[in-house]
């Protein structure tokens, strides 16, 4: 549409051109366009993420696949306003690709660990080892709750209360384990050493049923399937094998939540105590001991004094002197009788007469 030239509308178009052209040539002015560019382009895509947070949420049925898709619609669109903004200050995209092409190299090289992580993001998305809430365990033992997965990095909540922030690239090639896959109900064992003398029959019972008296512990049921296997629900104790000092037990159990799993053990451990150490249960738990026996067979030490001696002293020590028990020396008794009369007469000599 055209408008004549003396209307007044006309003259605010002209208005307009000739500020905005006056705010074109104030230092900065592009930059502060291109900045501009991205706020709305923030608030655009705030708005997006509000209006479609929903309804990915109800179609996606995993929560980590729902937020990364609005995490890339927000980027996406940010990343749009950013060269709208660009393209209205006349940034030469060309230059961009050159400058990108000559440090190709150089760019991959710092960027690899980056785009790796990237692409094994990708394939934890896909292969959905886990998910946002399970209960997983590390390979070095650390046990915890997925918090949040992305495209770079995986967090987990540990067991205590700390976030462990671990690479796509190197959660990938950790042995990760699962305690809330499917099934959440966990089998754990027990081993029990009793003596051979005790009541094994009775001692498997009285362990089944200190396993069975805890409330987190599955009492029975319908067996639970593995794959193609069926395992009995409630607790079973079996003679694992015959050690060097005693028989070995083993008990498995299985436990209702995974959330629990050290202070379940120690509870049925306790159980396990108590109802082996009562006295009615001819039942001794066995450890490790030693019997060592001396007889005739055993041989006999010899000691040389003398030998000893010279090795202490050195090799020019005297060899020390050996009592001499014969007959004719006197002993210390038969010393002490020669002196002492000497000493009473000198006595008698010296004193006063009565």
């Amino acid at each position: 549409m055209v408008f004549p030239e003396g209307t007044p509308i006309s003259g605010v178009v002209s208005r307009l051109t000739e500020i905005a052209s006056r705010l074109g040539d104030l230092p900065g002015a592009s930059l502060l366009t291109v900045l501009a560019s991205v706020a709305i382009g923030v608030a655009v895509a705030n708005f997006v993420v509000r209006l479609i947070g929903r309804p990915v949420a109800r179609r996606v049925s995993r929560q980590s696949v729902a937020q990364t898709i609005v995490r890339g619609v927000r980027v996406g669109t940010i990343a749009a306003a950013l060269f709208v903004g660009l393209d209205a200050v006349g940034f030469q995209f060309e230059n961009l690709l050159l400058g990108t092409a000559v440090f190709t190299a150089a760019i991959g090289i710092i960027l690899a660990p980056l785009v790796g992580n990237f692409i094994n993001g990708v394939f934890i998305l896909a292969d959905q080892p886990f998910e946002i809430g399970d209960m997983i365990q590390l390979e070095d033992g650390t046990t915890g709750f997925v918090e949040d997965i992305t495209i770079r990095y995986t967090k987990i909540f540990t067991l205590d209360n700390s976030f462990l922030v671990v690479p796509n690239g190197t959660m990938r090639e950790r042995d990760v384990t699962n305690f809330s896959a499917e099934d959440e109900r966990t089998r754990r064992s027990i081993d029990v050493l009793v003596t051979y003398e005790s009541d094994i029959p009775e001692a498997r019972r009285r362990i089944e049923r200190a396993a069975r008296d805890c409330e987190t512990v599955i009492d029975g049921g319908p067996d639970i399937r593995i794959g193609v296997a069926r395992y009995m629900a409630g607790p079973d104790c079996r003679l694992h094998e015959f050690g060097d000092n005693g028989i070995l037990l083993r008990l498995r159990y299985w436990v209702k939540k995974p959330y629990k799993l050290a202070k379940v053990q120690s509870d049925v451990n306790t159980k396990i105590r108590e109802r082996l150490g009562d006295p009615d249960a001819n039942v001794t738990m066995a450890y490790p001991h030693r019997h060592l026996v001396f007889d005739d067979t055993s041989g006999v030490a010899r000691v040389d004094a003398d030998s000893d001696s010279s090795a202490v002293g050195g090799r020019d020590a005297p060899a020390a002197a050996t009592p001499d028990l014969s007959d004719d020396a006197p002993t210390d008794s038969e010393r002490l009788d020669d002196d002492a009369p000497a000493a009473s007469d000198s006595a008698d000599d010296d004193g006063p007469e009565r």
